[in-house]
């Protein structure tokens, strides 16, 4: 890992901050407007934020955003031991792995945003994805958040067709 690699703060630590900031607007938004239409606000706001996240990620490349290059970025997520990973396949066509143990529920449960942490973290995955590599799509069915014991990230480029 390179000195920029190591200085640079991890995932885990701004989505901290993230939430901290979050918390009193999301508590304001379910006074004023009620638990759902609150989720839906805060949902809407972080997909798009992920998307355009996954877009300034993929503009710093010096060659082409794809899969590859997205596996190269997973120690941003999991950078201080954020994320327990079992990897199943890497081939370049695929990336598929298992999360047996992560610390943003964890993290989020603590700060009393465990009712909205898939909104502060999970519904990101699939929408960084569509920014940084419109070919690659996740397929996810389970997540730790939820009360599973595994977030089971099923990443595939899509077939010429798909595209």
């Amino acid at each position: 890992m390179s000195c920029s690699q190591n200085q640079e703060l991890g995932i885990l630590a701004r989505r901290k901050i993230e939430a901290e900031i979050i918390k009193p607007i999301y508590d304001l938004l379910v006074r004023d407007l009620g638990k759902d239409r609150a989720q839906a606000i805060i949902g809407e706001a972080i997909e798009n934020a992920a998307i355009q996240a996954g877009r300034e990620f993929a503009a710093r490349e010096p060659k082409r955003a794809d899969l590859r290059s997205f596996v190269a970025l997973q120690y941003l997520w999991e950078k201080d031991n954020a994320l327990e990973v079992r990897v199943l396949d890497d081939d370049g066509q695929q990336y598929n792995y298992d999360v047996t143990r992560c610390r943003y529920a964890e993290m989020y449960h603590e700060m009393g945003l465990g009712e909205i942490g898939h909104l502060l973290s999970c519904a990101r995955d699939d929408k960084f994805i569509v920014g940084y590599a419109p070919d690659v799509e996740l397929t996810r069915t389970t997540t730790v958040m939820s009360g599973a014991p595994r977030c089971d990230f099923r990443y595939r480029v899509k077939p010429d067709g798909e595209r």
